[in-house]
């Protein structure tokens, strides 16, 4: 005979917290990035990478340039002359490194 028992149990939290749904804390970290641009600076301080690495790692891989330049419908503008730089839409590639991370990393 299987018995089965209702427990409620209440846990404090303290003032300076709050408990948001996972969804909603997704929505408010993309709404932090969204309209938002990164320079290669800028993505290198988000990886952790130098720029040497992700040029070598991601932005020069034939398989993801499809993808992320902008000239293929992407978000990434890669330099076409002398004196231009990258340009990321961050929210994009934000969410292409999250997606695409054991991809980079195993080569």
């Amino acid at each position: 005979m299987n018995q089965q028992f209702a427990v409620q149990v209440s846990i404090p939290v303290p003032d300076h917290l709050v408990i948001i749904e996972k969804v909603e804390l997704k929505r408010l970290q993309d709404q932090e990035l969204k309209g938002l641009w990164w320079s290669m600076k800028d993505l290198e301080d988000r990886t952790g990478k130098k720029s040497y690495w992700i040029k070598e790692n991601i932005l020069s891989k034939a398989k993801y340039r499809k993808t992320l330049d902008v000239k293929y419908g992407g978000f990434v503008y890669y330099p076409e002359i002398k004196g231009e730089t990258y340009a990321f839409h961050a929210l994009k590639m934000a969410d292409f490194l999250d997606d695409h991370f054991a991809e980079i990393y195993m080569r």
